[in-house]
């Protein structure tokens, strides 16, 4: 005889589709692998599922379990998108998670309420592109950069970022993204140099890369370390190190350019 979960809630498929889907935007929103796996798991125990799940850098597999019926059994292994940093939808969906396991909504609810939050629209690139070239160039003033230091780390910034943007939407390799990026900023900003502009032309060309630095892939990394996700975290610890990589390369090209490598 079929329970009651079996001939009244959803069927396995629609189960294993909606939990892949949340943990693949979770892992793609910048979620840790804990995070994800505790909100995917409490969703599949609270539809009668015991889940099993595998997180990479560029995929995820799950199998999940009917918990009454053991030889009911599902495994999926879903892709997941490109890194797009957005903690609006890691929070939208903990909360998602937490509104199906109190009952506050139906599975069917759930399902409509992930793709208001998936479908929702991102902040306005240009919005993006101005907040980033100011917060690099505050950098730049913490560290004690002058006017033409800041003025120059905001425009290397906002070029340097809108060059990333425009490789990225084309496709191109993240790693030549953020080498060409980082080439352009520095470029921009070591014109202190070349021009004699003010007294802090290092500050300049020091801050005007910050933006590229991947701290949230590094955070991550370690925190995976720590609660026991190594293979994962080793992988992001590996791709943020690359990046970390393609930043020096495109700064000290720029530097070579300028003619500043004794520097």
């Amino acid at each position: 005889m079929l329970s009651e979960n079996q001939t009244t809630g959803p069927s396995i498929h629609e189960v294993a589709d909606i939990l892949t889907d949340v943990a693949s935007t979770l892992m793609s929103s910048g979620a840790h692998t804990m995070r994800i796996t505790q909100n995917v798991s409490r969703m599949a125990n609270k539809l009668g599922y015991q889940m099993d799940l595998s997180i990479f850098q560029l995929s995820i597999m799950m199998t999940i379990t009917n918990i009454e019926d053991p030889t009911q059994r599902l495994t999926l292994i879903k892709k997941t998108k490109p890194l797009l940093l957005n903690f609006t939808i890691v929070s939208e969906l903990s909360s998602l998670s937490w509104d199906l396991f109190d009952e506050k909504i139906s599975f069917e609810q759930a399902k409509e309420n992930l793709q208001t939050v998936i479908s929702k629209e991102r902040l306005s690139k240009t919005l993006v592109l101005i907040l980033v070239s100011c917060a690099n160039a505050a950098f730049c003033g913490l560290f004690h950069g002058d006017i033409y230091a800041i003025g120059l780390v905001f425009l290397a910034t906002m070029i340097g970022y809108l060059i990333r943007q425009k490789l990225i939407d084309r496709n191109i390799n993240h790693l030549i993204a953020f080498s060409a990026s980082a080439f352009i900023a520095s470029l921009m900003a070591g014109m202190t140099y070349v021009l004699n502009l003010g007294t802090t032309p290092d500050i300049a060309l020091a801050s005007s890369v910050l933006f590229l630095i991947p701290g949230v892939p590094l955070i991550n990394s370690i925190l995976d370390i720590i609660q026991g996700h190594v293979l994962t975290g080793i992988a992001r610890l590996v791709n943020a190190s690359s990046l970390i990589v393609c930043i020096a390369i495109g700064l000290f090209a720029s530097m070579l350019t300028l003619g500043l490598e004794k520097l």
